[in-house]
């Protein structure tokens, strides 16, 4: 399928030893979070038993990045990335120990999840914007692709492999040894950003606190026609279309009516298709936003097929397209803002980024939680699909006349 020389291109980030430390520490570390996700919500529904409660801890996960995440852009712009990250990968460290103590000392309370996943919640705000544009610090734009690749496929494997870690420690030591699990999975990224060779960084010089930095990111957002469709896309998208944590578990057990067997189905077949996404994404010598534009047209279609899938084995082989569309979508933008943004305003422009990608979830989570629930599951995927081949039909709308403008103002 991959030519032995695509698959050297794909990996090709990996011979790069500061960008290889970050990635296996990332390995460990994102393993520690998918366990900690299922452990959360074992324990909410533990003490409370309420599908409320739970979703009242997920919204306070996101909520600070939808309000403060183009703030956290600016402040990681202000200072050194790698030492932003040693101070939140600390506090999520940190976090995660609290709640494995409270939960091993039997003195966990529902306002003590609900406080420290909003203390987390703050610390992704700023972790988000520093990870992403740290990686532009470890490879040079030769690597950059296969990087931000990689870093899907990690995110993808660990997905799988975080929950089944859990269940086994869940049934073998407890719910507490999840939270301590992930609270130590952090000291792997602290070593691996300690061991960093300094002068093998490519090290963005920081820019001095001054007022009116955020505004002046927004009008550089604003004079860029392909970060403008970029983060316009990822907005509507990210609101609408990525909220499967919602719609698959409906599908599964409403549509389908099947079982928890089911829905993990269905998630590994997501899974899968997102690293091969991933690995053909890494392939690409050569990004533009058409390339963006037509990922968001076949992912919209790819979800509304799924929509359709009258029985399970049809599902599990469309959500594989789902899966490598969705990637594909979600790399190409990243690449895109990493490539065409200048290095001192990157992390107010990731920080942009993060706010349209996770910051809207929630809004966009409840909002396909009501139509699946009014309607179906079906119209639920539904919607999400129309969303995202309206964001490319939109991107190629906005793109071609803010190019066409900017053609006339350099003619005059």
């Amino acid at each position: 399928m991959f030519k032995k020389k695509n698959i050297r291109q794909t990996f090709s980030s990996l011979t790069v030893r500061n960008y290889r430390l970050f990635f296996f520490g990332q390995v460990i570390s994102t393993t520690g979070t998918w366990m900690q996700v299922l452990g959360q919500a074992w324990l909410v529904l533990k003490l409370t038993g309420s599908g409320t409660a739970l979703g009242f801890v997920v919204a306070l996960q996101f909520l600070p990045v939808l309000f403060v995440g183009a703030w956290a852009g600016v402040v990681v712009d202000r200072f050194p990335r790698r030492n932003l990250l040693l101070v939140t990968q600390f506090a999520a460290g940190i976090l995660a120990g609290i709640l494995g103590l409270l939960v091993a000392t039997d003195a966990v309370v529902l306002w003590h999840v609900y406080a420290l996943a909003l203390g987390l919640g703050l610390v992704n705000a700023l972790d988000n914007p520093a990870r992403q544009s740290f990686i532009t610090e470890m490879v040079n734009k030769e690597h950059l692709t296969s990087a931000v690749s990689l870093n899907s496929i990690q995110l993808n494997l660990t997905r799988v492999l975080g929950p089944a870690l859990a269940a086994v420690l869940i049934a073998s030591t407890g719910l507490a040894s999840l939270f301590v699990s992930n609270a130590l999975s952090y000291i792997a990224v602290i070593i691996a950003l300690l061991l960093m060779k300094r002068e093998h960084l490519y090290i963005v010089p920081t820019i001095p606190v001054a007022k009116g930095q955020l505004a002046e990111g927004l009008r550089y957002v604003r004079n860029s026609p392909i970060i403008v469709v970029t983060l316009l896309m990822m907005a509507i998208i990210g609101t609408l279309t990525y909220e499967f944590t919602v719609s698959l578990p409906l599908f599964a057990q409403v549509t389908l009516n099947g079982t928890a067997t089911t829905y993990a189905k269905l998630s590994a077949a997501l899974g899968i298709g997102s690293i091969i996404g991933a690995i053909s994404t890494a392939n690409r010598k050569h990004t533009n936003g058409m390339m963006l534009i037509r990922a968001a047209f076949l992912f919209g279609l790819a979800v509304i097929f799924f929509s359709l899938a009258p029985v399970l084995w049809v599902a599990l082989i469309l959500l594989l397209v789902v899966g490598y569309f969705s990637v594909c979508f979600l790399s190409l933008g990243n690449i895109i803002l990493q490539m065409e943004t200048l290095p001192e305003m990157r992390g107010r422009v990731m920080g942009l980024w993060a706010v349209a990608y996770l910051g809207s979830t929630p809004i966009g989570g409840p909002t396909i939680g009501w139509i699946s629930e009014t309607f179906s599951p079906r119209w639920g995927l539904a919607v999400g699909g129309i969303a995202a081949i309206s964001a490319g039909i939109l991107g190629a709308v906005v793109l071609k006349s803010k190019l066409l403008k900017k053609e006339t103002t350099d003619i005059v």
